[in-house]
């Protein structure tokens, strides 16, 4: 039963991956200004928090589908120095409680230069095995704190569309794709 789940979360990651991995550059550079816009607009103080980051990993539209077993699938960029060096995708897989489909934008701001090349020298890199993130809920309007500034990954999730419960990164991979 235990393998069924597994080849049914499989399947579900694999089903979002090819329905959305046909984006170019260009499309997942839009893209990813329009989500920072949005991540400006939606949180406080995030001009500054942002041009201080090393780089940032933003995946503007992550979507994820599940009913007890689940997948998710989004791709995107990462920027240093405002500038696009290197597109990524994420996926994971997830079993238990879980019902819906949600699209939701990511954000991860690497804050030291150990932490960002860490990052870019892995192929695969899984959140919670090769780096912990730092997860911040912040809602609309709300303010970045020093608190954050002190971690070396913070990861945010935001406007979140759809109903699914269970906002985490943990188990997400990010592959490098060519584009």
């Amino acid at each position: 039963m235990k393998s069924f789940k597994i080849l049914l979360a499989s399947f579900f990651v694999l089903l979002l991956s090819t329905s959305l991995s046909a984006k170019t550059a260009a499309e997942i550079d839009q893209e990813t200004n329009v989500a920072i816009q949005q991540f400006n607009k939606d949180v406080k103080s995030s001009t500054g928090f942002l041009s201080s980051a090393k780089g940032i990993l933003v995946f503007p539209k992550v979507i994820k589908a599940g009913i007890g077993v689940g997948g998710e699938y989004g791709e995107g960029v990462l920027r240093v120095n405002g500038k696009s060096v290197q597109y990524y995708s994420t996926a994971s897989a997830s079993i238990g409680f879980q019902l819906g489909v949600q699209t939701k934008s990511v954000l991860i701001a690497f804050l030291t230069d150990e932490a960002l090349d860490k990052f870019r020298k892995n192929n695969g890199w899984k959140v919670g095995v090769d780096g912990s993130v730092a997860l911040v809920n912040i809602g609309g309007g709300k303010d970045i704190s020093t608190a954050t500034m002190n971690k070396p990954i913070v990861g945010f999730i935001y406007g979140s569309k759809g109903l699914m419960y269970n906002l985490t990164l943990e188990g997400s991979k990010f592959t490098k794709i060519v584009r």
